[in-house]
């Protein structure tokens, strides 16, 4: 059990029987009556914000989360498959599921899915991936005073702006958190 006096930015809890994160938190001690705990929490099952009243050292369960290391094998269209490294076991999971991670999953990529009481809450994808460009304007000399971009089209169908020294057929990184080109690999 943690006190709500414990809250930090990023703790797992149980609100209501689902696990929630504390995005942001406050303790609040009026001139009146007794103190309180305003906190911004994240339902990780639905992925709704939510903001709630918690009495001063009211105690909630900690939400266990378990990590499993997967490996992607491939989509059928409606579900992406991965494979437990460990049982070999296979488990299809859903666009929604897999969020905004599913635009830079590329074959035998190995990923982390989160589960809560055997039930998938999302998966955690590594910082960077490197991906082919497959698709993209020659980039012209002279046409930019400083810097510039041009959009280019990655193996997996991910449109982003990359530096117009980038060609076809180069390997380039790419942050999956922000969407943003790092470097070429």
């Amino acid at each position: 059990m943690i006190s709500t006096n414990e809250f930090r930015t990023g703790l797992t809890v149980e609100v209501d029987g689902d696990p929630c994160q504390v995005i942001e938190f406050m303790h609040v001690k009026p001139g009146k009556g007794s103190p309180f705990v305003r906190a911004k929490l994240k339902n990780l099952r639905t992925g709704a914000i939510a903001e709630r009243t918690f009495n001063a050292g009211e105690k909630l369960p900690r939400a266990i989360l378990e990590r499993k290391e997967m490996q992607y094998l491939y989509n059928d269209g409606a579900n992406y498959y991965l494979m437990d490294n460990e049982t070999y076991d296979q488990v299809g999971l859903s666009a929604g599921q897999l969020g905004d991670g599913v635009k830079y999953l590329k074959e035998n990529m190995i990923i982390n899915v989160v589960y809560h009481r055997g039930q998938v809450l999302g998966v955690d994808l590594p910082n960077t991936v490197e991906l082919t460009v497959i698709e993209t304007t020659p980039g012209i000399r002279g046409d930019t005073a400083s810097g510039g971009s041009k959009p280019a089209v990655l193996e997996t169908g991910v449109v982003l702006q990359v530096p117009l020294f980038v060609e076809e057929g180069d390997v380039i990184q790419v942050d999956t958190r922000s969407g943003a080109y790092i470097k070429r690999a």
